[in-house]
């Protein structure tokens, strides 16, 4: 009888050992991008867990578009690294019928080097104020108090006011951009488009 509890004790050491091995899940936000009501493309939003005082953002969009004489495809990957809550480091890769572009923001210690060289816009310039909050956080929270997010794409930022309908707007350049929570959670963006406004819903 005294060798029972020796026994259960290494029955258990196994599952003890999976409990502590164990990585927590990543954050994942899956999104249908839709014009006309047409499915046109996919994006998906991810944080992972931190590890210490670092966590990585990233977002991914993959976009077609075939109407008559109105063509576009668009890849194009976010990562976001930050570390004590302050961005260290944020790339921007693109893929395009039009070519291949990247932006790249880089914190050197005492300020940021910001390179964006993307279609029809090209910009350079240096930033000494810690960049804290940005497009990829807006997928995980609400930006209650937040006046601006800092487009990566573009290496500037978005000013950021909350309507009286509840929504966010992000205006940049007069680029106006809705973005609508339920309880917290985002559920859609409205990229506002001279043609066509491109709709970005939560998938079930």
């Amino acid at each position: 009888m005294q060798k029972l509890p020796a026994l259960l004790w290494l029955c258990a050491f196994p599952l003890a050992s999976l409990a502590q091995s164990a990585k927590p899940a990543a954050e994942v936000r899956r999104y249908a991008i839709e014009v006309a009501g047409l499915q046109v493309g996919t994006m998906t939003a991810t944080r992972q867990p931190a590890v210490g005082p670092e966590q990585v953002y990233t977002l991914v969009s993959d976009v077609k578009v075939n109407f008559l004489f109105y063509h576009l495809k668009i890849y194009y990957q976010v990562t976001n690294r930050f570390r004590n809550g302050q961005l260290l480091l944020s790339t921007v890769d693109a893929h395009t019928n039009q070519g291949d572009f990247a932006s790249r923001t880089e914190w050197k210690g005492d300020h940021y080097a910001i390179v964006a060289h993307q279609y029809k816009h090209h910009y350079e310039a240096t930033e000494t104020q810690p960049i804290r909050y940005a497009v990829t956080n807006m997928f995980f929270a609400e930006p209650a108090g937040q006046p601006r997010a800092f487009a990566e794409y573009f290496g500037d930022y978005f000013a950021l006011t909350r309507a009286k309908d509840g929504t966010t707007r992000a205006v940049r350049d007069g680029r106006e951009d809705e973005y609508q929570y339920a309880n917290g959670q985002l559920v859609a963006i409205i990229k506002k488009n001279p043609l066509k406004n491109f709709i970005i819903r939560l998938l079930p």
